[in-house]
């Protein structure tokens, strides 16, 4: 079978890698022309684990190759998937005009029938959508059939959850196409993937509710967070407590500043607009955002709390991306927080095993260092922002002998409050007392 990734960003390049390597002829197109260059010499442009040695794996099988041309593309695939980005608009709004781009380039090159699946996060109705533009755009008349098939893919283990995912959502009203799209994942069933095969709208809205409800952990147990630290109860233990429950499970419970990256904040805001377009006010979701928003405006004022003001303070900060493995500097709490302290008049040091490239790009007056013990020395005090495995086991006398003062405020919780108080640091986190 021969397929079609529109859009090679980070969505479309894991996911057409991953289809390769399950046998599948993929051609991954993109209208940047650097982007495809760079791709077919073999250089990635994003970091994620283990995504360089597959793409050259199947390179090399020619089961993977990129290309700028579309039409080309869409005349030799059975199956199309559209993976263009969906940045909000201004109202929080998905922004289709790249998706609504693409419907209308295949229209023009259809030669006969094809599968056009949707594997950008795109607001309940879009399928339909494309299926009218498609349709009043074609020169002849060819059938084709309109799928959804959401992604679930983590940034760090988008590899593993593609290849073992949790479940594949295929969303269709055409036989034909879910015949098609259940062979594409037949690998999957040996392994004994779950497979929703639903309608189009339900296939839409399951991805918006999946990460709005994640987003919702993130938020609630930062809440109790906030409410522990003047209780004086442990959030780890209570999150510990509640995850036994497997009602309720243990993920997404950890507390810290916030969620961030290309998906949560966007499909939150997004699933509320659809609300309000639908003449409905999704009371949790407004909720869950202006607890994010609050949650970054926390950690700033913890951090000053520790130092007692900020003005000619120099700060050093070890992460930057919103999560670890990652080098997605979108909607990152660190981006938010540093300039926050910046306007306190904060100096900001700053580290990051994979994101230093693209914080350059969004962050000004901020010094970078490639090391930790560098980022550190001489600081008024360390903020820990991301949990890099690497910075989990760094050498704290190390890093007291480096500071200036012994501060250290960890807003992942990574460390031990008891093992820092015997060392003598001045140590704060997040929703945990210093026993």
């Amino acid at each position: 079978m021969n397929i079609a990734i529109i859009g090679s960003g980070y969505v479309g390049l894991v996911t057409g890698a991953c289809f390769a390597e399950l046998g599948v002829n993929v051609i991954c197109v993109d209208k940047d022309e650097e982007k495809i260059a760079n791709l077919q010499k073999g250089l990635i442009p994003i970091y994620e684990p283990g995504l360089e040695e597959l793409v050259k794996k199947n390179v090399e099988a020619s089961r993977l190759g990129f290309t700028t041309d579309l039409g080309q593309a869409v005349q030799d695939a059975l199956v199309i998937f559209i993976a263009v980005g969906t940045p909000p608009r201004g109202d929080g709004f998905a922004d289709l005009s790249h998706v609504e781009a693409v419907a209308e380039t295949i229209a023009e090159y259809m030669n006969g029938y094809k599968v056009i699946v949707t594997k950008s996060t795109v607001p309940v109705g879009t399928g339909q959508r494309i299926r009218k533009i498609i349709g009043s755009k074609l020169k002849e008349h060819f059938d084709f059939d309109i799928v959804s098939n959401p992604e679930f893919l983590r940034e760090g283990s988008a590899i593993e959850d593609f290849l073992h995912p949790n479940r594949v959502v295929i969303g269709t009203s055409g036989q034909q196409g879910a015949a098609i799209m259940k062979d594409l994942y037949r690998p999957l069933y040996l392994i004994e993937t779950p497979m929703l095969i639903t309608d189009i709208e339900t296939a839409e809205m399951v991805k918006y509710a999946s990460n709005a409800f994640l987003a919702t952990k993130i938020s609630f147990i930062n809440e109790i967070a906030n409410l522990c630290e003047s209780v004086g109860a442990n959030v780890q233990d209570v999150a510990k407590g509640m995850g036994l429950d497997r009602r309720i499970g243990s993920k997404f419970l950890h507390p810290g500043p916030g969620y961030g990256g290309s998906c949560f904040p966007k499909d939150v805001s997004a699933l509320a607009q659809i609300g309000k377009n639908n003449g409905y006010t999704f009371g949790i979701i407004e909720a869950v955002m202006e607890v994010n928003k609050n949650q970054k405006g926390r950690m700033v004022e913890k951090i000053q709390s520790e130092l007692g003001g900020l003005k000619g303070k120099r700060l050093a900060m070890l992460g930057l991306a919103f999560k670890p493995n990652t080098d997605d500097m979108r909607d990152a709490p660190s981006l938010v927080v540093i300039e926050a302290l910046q306007a306190l008049g904060a100096e900001i040091v700053a580290c990051d095993p994979a994101a230093i490239s693209e914080a350059r790009k969004v962050l000004k007056d901020v010094t970078f260092k490639d090391d930790p013990y560098a980022t550190i020395e001489g600081a008024d005090a360390m903020i820990l922002m991301t949990e890099w495995n690497p910075y989990r086991n760094l050498d704290l006398e190390r890093i007291k002998s480096a500071l200036k003062s012994p501060i250290i405020i960890d807003l992942r919780n990574v460390y031990e409050p008891k093992r820092m108080k015997e060392m003598g640091f001045q140590y704060t986190s997040v929703g945990r007392p210093l026993k």
